[in-house]
């Protein structure tokens, strides 16, 4: 069995502002807990401004 996980730029991690070296200590800490990066990409999030672009990385773990 698998369980995943979603990680994205509003992630506890990064304090409401994204940082691709606090991006690395989060993949880094799922890894040490059994994550393994499964996939990244991107979604358009609809805003009161228009939609904008955010990162989405998708983990997988055994369980």
């Amino acid at each position: 069995m698998k369980e995943y996980k979603v990680l994205t730029q509003k992630d506890k991690w990064f304090s409401g502002k994204f940082d691709p070296a606090v991006l690395e200590q989060a993949i880094n800490s799922y890894a040490n807990q059994g994550w393994e990066v499964k996939t990244a990409t991107t979604a358009q999030i609809p805003g009161f401004g228009g939609p904008r672009e955010e990162c989405l990385i998708i983990l997988e773990r055994e369980v």
